[in-house]
């Protein structure tokens, strides 16, 4: 189970851990923390040391509720920070968070190496066409609606065989147009009630059956932290004990705000299931 980034395989079927690097002003998390060159490059520094395989520059805000953001504004936000990081880290896998075709090929052609869209190719149908050319491999997320709409769409027949079948569709897409190396992201807090998304977590292994790498992004979501009437920043632990969890379930990448932890428990599980 490997992809190809910029020619080098990963193989992905020991987990690897994604830091995650947003550059907007109001991510639920770490919103203005990393727009100024300093701190980004410092936090990229941090995010390698402790172990990331690769890092995911988003621009874009996806939490729920999150206001729409223009493309010229994305690019300026996105751009000079990918150039930033790969002059000094030029050795870095980059993943690009965004749904958005011209912002994938603009970072991609600086040196970017994954793209990561949270709509799964819907919010702009050039993005799929894009990814075919440039051959990166190409992250792909379960969503309903927007992130402004989205917590308002959460009905569901059946929750894992909707999301399933959501994937063979757009998966077909993807392969009709010549993308190779997916992976798979059930899109935990997108579109999905706090209920729903443990019910996700306690069928991710049913995910296996796409025989596609598996990324789960859980990192101090309000799934952990509204369950134990907290905040983001008191939910470090709550991840840590659900990153065991997914691991356990099958998932391939992490993708995560506090690498360091998250590495430890890729190891902790590895000693565990060796």
């Amino acid at each position: 189970m490997t992809i190809n980034c910029k020619g080098e395989l990963i193989d992905l079927k020991l987990p690897r851990v994604m830091g995650i690097l947003n550059v907007t002003p109001d991510s639920f998390f770490d919103g203005g923390r990393f727009k100024d060159e300093k701190n980004a490059l410092k936090q990229v520094e941090k995010m390698m040391l402790e172990g990331a395989s690769f890092i995911d520059i988003g621009a874009y805000s996806s939490k729920p509720g999150a206001d729409e953001v223009s493309e010229a504004l994305e690019l300026k936000r996105i751009i000079p920070i990918v150039e930033l990081v790969l002059k000094y880290f030029p050795d870095v896998l980059l993943s690009i968070d965004t749904f958005r075709g011209t912002v994938a090929r603009e970072c991609v052609e600086r040196g970017a190496a994954i793209v990561n869209d949270i709509s799964a190719g819907l919010r702009d149908e050039t993005l799929l066409d894009t990814i075919a050319n440039l051959q990166v491999p190409y992250i792909m997320m379960h969503m309903r609606g927007t992130p402004k709409t989205m917590q308002k769409q959460t009905v569901y027949q059946h929750l894992m065989q909707d999301i399933l079948l959501f994937f063979s569709q757009r998966l077909a897409m993807a392969r009709e147009k010549g993308i190779h190396d997916i992976i798979i992201d059930p899109g935990f807090g997108f579109a999905k009630t706090l209920e729903q998304n443990y019910q996700l977590l306690q069928q991710l292994e049913a995910l296996k059956v796409t025989d596609l790498p598996v990324l789960a992004g859980i990192s101090r979501k309000s799934m952990i932290y509204k369950l134990l009437n907290s905040e983001p920043e008191n939910a470090l632990n709550g991840t840590t004990a659900l990153h065991i969890v997914a691991l356990t379930k099958g998932a391939n990448i992490l993708r995560v705000h506090d690498v360091k932890e998250a590495v430890e428990c890729v190891r902790l599980h590895k000693q565990l299931t060796s």
